[in-house]
């Protein structure tokens, strides 16, 4: 048994190391916005946003670039582990999914029921393309953790329906992020000692830079941001939470999809004070 003093030293380095990762992936962030958001602008990837002002969209394809390049600070500091590449891999593919969304969506099919309603007529959109991987690359992912069919079935399930729902949300400025941020506070509250900080530090550091961007409306993270924070919830609670957490949540996330498929998010949220409060916290009178 190793000493109560080595404990200590242990845990106080892990902590830093945690504390680290959070801010490399603030700075890192902050580096790849500088160069990003320029680009983006200047190649014509940019979109109205719902107030009709042209702003740079996709800037969410710095998410996984910086989380990779984190992720790599752990390696010769020995703290990279193997359970970490499946999930690096199913952020960088998602983003991959959601920029070709971004890019080359038309819009012309919203919804689950709109893309795969599509699909059965014989028209493949890009966000039946999006849908059908994300479940593709959320089902790999339940592949790799060692349960039984239940477990499979709801961490499927859970993955693709988190990453829909940030694009649910990811409709006004700041409002995926305070949805990322709330249900990444709820797992980590339900987890315990079970979470795995390291996997989630470099993710956030690059959120809390990026937000105040957001809520600006400087820019748009696109599906290509919000596919990767919505797997990233997913796959958390995957690996920390026990089954009937998972199972509770996955409810409320498809009774949150029925519900989004007959009534508008953003009607709702404007219904009910508090939530239109917490919605417009952070922003400018025009920023919405």
């Amino acid at each position: 048994m190793c000493p109560l003093t080595f404990k200590g030293e242990v845990y106080l380095s892990t902590g830093l190391m945690i504390l680290g990762a959070v801010f490399a992936g603030a700075l890192l962030e902050g580096v790849a916005l500088h160069f990003l958001l320029p680009m983006l602008q200047e190649t014509g990837a940019v979109r109205q946003n719902y107030q009709g002002s042209d702003i740079p969209v996709s800037a969410g394809i710095s998410f996984p670039l910086v989380a990779i390049g984190v992720f790599a600070l752990y390696v010769p500091l020995a703290y990279f582990k193997s359970s970490y590449y499946p999930f690096l891999l199913g952020i960088t593919a998602l983003c991959f999914l959601g920029f070709i969304d971004d890019m080359l969506g038309q819009r012309d099919a919203l919804g689950f029921k709109g893309h795969f309603g599509a699909l059965f007529k014989g028209k493949l959109t890009t966000g039946g393309l999006k849908a059908l991987g994300g479940g593709m690359i959320a089902f790999f992912l339940a592949l790799l953790q060692p349960t039984g069919w239940v477990d499979l079935l709801v961490n499927t399930m859970l993955m693709a329906l988190f990453t829909n729902m940030l694009n649910l949300l990811d409709l006004r400025p700041g409002r995926a992020i305070k949805g990322y941020l709330f249900f990444l506070i709820a797992i980590i509250a339900l987890a315990g000692a079970r979470v795995d900080w390291l996997i989630i530090a470099p993710l956030l550091g690059a959120v809390i830079c990026y937000f105040g961007i957001d809520l600006k409306a400087r820019a748009m993270m696109g599906d290509a941001g919000s596919n990767v924070l919505g797997l990233a919830l997913g796959y958390i609670s995957v690996i920390s939470l026990t089954l009937p957490y998972r199972t509770g949540i996955l409810l409320f996330l498809i009774i949150l999809h029925i519900y989004t498929e007959k009534y508008s998010l953003t009607r709702t949220i404007e219904k009910y004070p508090w939530l239109r409060a917490v919605d417009n916290l952070g922003r400018g009178q025009s920023d919405g």
